[in-house]
Parts: C-alpha cells; structure tokens; sequence
C-alpha cells in the first residue's frame, strides 16, 4: 500500500445495483412529489380509474440538471434534427410549387358544373377560395351522388393541398433552388412540423427530465438506432425511480399499471396542504400556533405552588419538594418531607373541542370546481388536527337532498350530485318511511342543511366537552328538508324549507353547538343567500365567513386554530 493510498479515509464502500448517484439524482436532493398529482386527480374525478403510470411520470418533474447524459444526450439529438431541418431549407424553394397546387385547383374548378341555382355561389366560393363555402354547397346539393356533389370532394382535396402549400412557404424560409411537386412540398411540410415538434419535447424533457413526452417512434426516423437505445434506458431508469418513490410515498401498484393511495399517501398530502397553508401566514400576524396538543386533561405548566389539601400528588414538583426537605432538616437519612415542603405544578385546563364539518356536494357544487376545494379544506382540516389536536373530535357529513357520515378516507372520492331536474319549479317530496321508497330513486343535487344539522347533532351531543361546532360550507340556501320521515325538494327555495332548517339551528344552540358558515362564491349568489347565513350563524353565536373556493381551505384551518387558542386561554 503507498503513502498516498494509507492516508485515504475510505473508498467504494459499497455499489447499488441500478442507482448510480453520479449519473443520477443525488441521494441528498429532495424527492419528486408523486402523491399530489395522484390525490389531484382523486379531488377531480373522484377515483383514480383512468389514472396510470405515463400520466404519472408526466406529472412529475424532476431536477433534470442532477441526471448526467440527459443533457448531452438531448442536446445531440437537438443539433441532428437542426442539422436535418437546416438540410431541408437550403435545397428547396416553394415558388414552383404554390404555382402547381393554384393551377391544380383551377383546372378542378373548371372541370366541375355547378346547378344553375348554386352557379353564383359557387364561382364566388372558388374566387374567394374558402373551403367553407364548397362544403356548404356540398349540403345544399342535397344529394351525395349527384355529379356536382361527387366533384365537389376532389376539388376541396385540391384547395386543401393549395392551402398546405401556401403555408409550408409563409412557415419556413426556404434558400435552395431544387422545385418540388406538390407531394413532395407535403411531405417535406410534414417532416419539418415533426422536427418542430421532437425539438419542442426534447426542450421539455431537458427541463423536466419527462422523458415520456418524447414520441421515440417519431424519432426513430431521424436519429441512430443507438442514440434512441440510450435515451430508452435513460428513460427506463427514470422510470424505475420514479416507482420506487411512489412506493416509499405510500402509492402501491396493483401490477396492472395502476395505483391506489394508501393512508401513508393520505397523510402526506395533508401534511404538504398544511405546509403551504402555514407558508402564507405571516410570523407578525397570526403564525403557526406554538404548542401541539398530546392527548386531553390537565397540562403540567414550569410554575409551582405550594401543596394544599386535595391537590393530586401526580403533579407534585418532586425534586424541589426534596430539595425543600433537605434545606429544611439538613442532610441525613432518612429524608423525612412534611406538607410545608411539597410544591405541586400549576396546571391549566386543555379541553378538547368537537367539530362536525358539512361538506357540500349538492349540485351546484360543480361550477368552477368547487367541490374540489371543499374536499382539499376537509383533508387540510383533518391533517391539522391529528398532527396538532389528537385529543379532539372530528366528523365529517356529506350534504345533499339527504346527509350521510364520512370517514376522512371517503372524502377524496366525493363527488357533487349530477342534476337531473331541470324544471326551472320544482315541488317534490317522498315518504321515506315507505317500503318501498329508496334514496337512489329520488334526485340527489339538493341542498338539505337541515338534515345535515340534525346528523352532526346526533354526533356532537355525544361528546364529553363544552366545546362544540359545526363547520357548514355551502354555497346559498337550502332546497330540501325533512319533516317527519318525509322529504320535501323545494326549489326555488322555499321559505318552508329555511324555517325546518332554523328549528334545527336552533335545537343545535340549545344543545351548546356553535354554526360557523363559510359561505362559497357563486354565480347565482342572492341577498337572501347571504341574509340566510347570517340569521343561522347568529341564532347559535357564530359567524359568516365569504371566501373564494380557492382560499376555502387556509381559511378554515386558520379559524380553526383561533378558536382552539381562545378555548385554551379562555
């Protein structure tokens, strides 16, 4: 061994089979996000059915410039279909032929004999060169097999061939001298848009390394066969990183070329809402509140007092009441502690609170994807709330014409109500206590906040705590409300339908149960809307807040929290 060699701390500890961290992403570089595109597409379609591998790889991006080759590699194939495009453009000159496809076109022209009715409108259609106006004499012939019509079809062929020529030469600037035909300049116009276009995701994937944008058969007909090999085992190593992220991020494959999102997935999302969410306060004005909750009861505070009759020894201060002892008689065995010496920690009361969370789903819902950031809120609300509030109570409802419980699992593959009434008066009700009655026979895409209250009554009544809420987001006034085990579906609103709906409002504040309402944007919004919200928010001390669907789920999270402060220091 030289002195060179001895002096070395260390050397090739160890090589991974297919992960080369030179010629790949470093191991220190952040990972790719592949849960977000997924949980988007499961907040947009509610399922992830047409969701696969390509669009998964095409949804991320990754740090291009941490690949080596990637960038050599493309720049080559660059500078090949360049040097080929450049080729084309100093051989041939278009003058040639944009006067053989006009001729072509004439001579068609001349070749077709119009009915005398359709004679004015057709030399005029030929003037002008529209293709348009042939074609609608070709239905105003009223005939497919007419002579006339039967010469219409070769003859708009024609203009089409006069205007892919006349736009191959406004596109390109041609130097050469070599004439083209007709069907030469169309083949060599559709040569030089696929060049623009592999040039284009060649572009694309050197930013992103999204190598699967790249259409390799395309390709194939410009570069080497080798250049294509390489770039095929690039992408296949892109790809298989690609999977072995989504694994570690909690997507599982079925082996089909599909994935499904487990509770790892879930709650990374959520933790990446939070982040962005507590991203945009401002440390000066609201900041991340400072202390996570662990479990319910009394919390330990650094401040002691002294010992009284009643005070539970489990928070005694034990090495001050020690120390207070020794001071006291000195030191010596047995250490001998009197009441007088025993401090006990100061605690404060840390209540849990109960929330019940309406999500909308009602028809309406569907206008500018507003059921997307009600699902994007639920999921934020519920990360918020295992990572910092463990000890409180969550549940969410779903809101239609009817209500229906749902585990924070479902709330991704919600989805509003199809309407399937158009009736600009509607006055329906069904007895749901009959036989043969059922809920998949009656429409789905109203609003019954009524029935919602009620469920989230049911739940919150149940809980041991002071500190009850229901969080109702919803877009206007409700159109459906029970009486008895009858449905009633009212729309235009119906002023019968908002009085069953502040009975239960006010059953809600007689049981302690405090209504925030985030009232949604929306094109049909009313005076009444707005007025409605406000008459339940203050019949149970609550309150309206507008938000823009977009910003739904900062708002919440961030009224969540202030009230949690206010119920601790309160």
């Amino acid at each position: 061994m030289d002195s060179q060699e001895a002096q070395t701390p260390g050397g090739i500890v160890h090589t991974y089979q297919r992960y080369d961290p030179v010629n790949f992403p470093s191991p220190t570089a952040p990972p790719p996000d592949v849960v977000s595109p997924m949980m988007e597409h499961m907040l947009e379609f509610g399922d992830l059915d047409d969701f696969t591998e390509e669009q998964l790889a095409n949804a991320i991006r990754l740090d291009a410039s941490q690949i080596a080759n990637l960038g050599p590699s493309i720049n080559a194939l660059k500078e090949m279909l360049l040097e080929r495009k450049r080729k084309i453009l100093a051989t041939y000159e278009t003058g040639a032929a944009q006067k053989a496809a006009a001729k072509a076109f004439r001579d068609a022209a001349q070749q077709v004999t119009p009915p005398k009715k359709l004679a004015g409108d057709f030399r005029r259609a030929v003037k002008d060169e529209q293709i348009a106006d042939l074609e609608t004499l070709y239905f105003r012939e009223g005939n497919d097999s007419s002579p006339f019509a039967r010469a219409l079809v070769p003859l708009v062929e024609r203009l089409g061939d006069k205007y892919q020529v006349d736009e191959l030469a406004g596109k390109y600037a041609f130097t050469g001298r070599e004439k083209m035909s007709v069907p030469t300049a169309l083949e060599v116009k559709e040569e030089l848009e696929a060049i623009d276009e592999l040039l284009k995701q060649l572009d694309e994937a050197k930013k992103t390394a999204q190598l699967a944008i790249i259409d390799m058969e395309q390709l194939e007909k410009f570069a080497e066969p080798g250049d294509i090999e390489g770039l095929q085992a690039l992408q296949q190593q892109i790809e298989d990183y690609i999977k072995e992220q989504a694994e570690k991020q909690g997507l599982e494959g079925d082996g089909a070329g599909k994935f499904r999102l487990t509770p790892k997935a879930l709650r990374l999302f959520q933790s990446k809402i939070l982040t962005q969410i507590f991203s945009d306060m401002q440390a000066s004005r609201t900041g991340r509140h400072p202390d996570a909750v662990q479990g319910e009861g009394a919390v330990e505070s650094p401040k002691t007092k002294p010992y009284e009759f009643g005070d539970s020894v489990s928070q005694m201060d034990i090495p001050a009441s020690m120390v207070n002892a020794l001071l006291r008689a000195g030191p010596g065995l047995p250490v001998r502690m009197k009441p007088d010496d025993i401090l006990i920690h100061r605690t404060r009361v840390n209540p849990k609170a109960a929330t019940c969370v309406l999500l909308d789903m009602s028809g309406s819902m569907r206008y500018d994807g507003q059921y997307v950031n009600v699902k994007r809120m639920g999921l934020a609300l519920d990360g918020l709330i295992r990572s910092e509030y463990p000890g409180d109570f969550l549940q969410f409802i779903e809101m239609y014409t009817f209500a229906k419980p749902r585990h924070v699992s479902e709330i991704a593959g919600l989805m509003p109500k199809p309407v399937t009434i158009f009736s600009p008066v509607v006055r329906l009700k069904q007895d749901m206590s009959n036989p043969n009655a059922s809920e998949f026979r009656i429409p789905h895409h109203f609003t019954n906040i009524q029935h919602a209250l009620q469920t989230a009554r049911r739940f919150l009544t149940n809980q041991d705590t002071p500190n009850k809420q229901v969080v109702l987001i919803t877009d206007g006034l409700p159109t459906a409300h029970f009486e008895g085990s009858t449905v009633f579906m009212l729309y235009p609103p119906d002023p019968r339908t908002e009085e069953a709906t502040m009975r239960e409002a006010l059953l809600c504040a007689r049981d302690g149960i405090t209504i925030n309402i985030f009232l949604l944007q929306n094109w049909n919004q009313s005076h009444e809307d707005v007025q409605f919200a406000y008459r339940m928010a203050q019949a149970t001390k609550g309150r309206v807040v507008f938000t823009a669907g977009r910003e739904l789920d900062r708002f919440v999270v961030w009224d969540y929290i202030k009230r949690r402060k206010q119920i601790v220091s309160g």
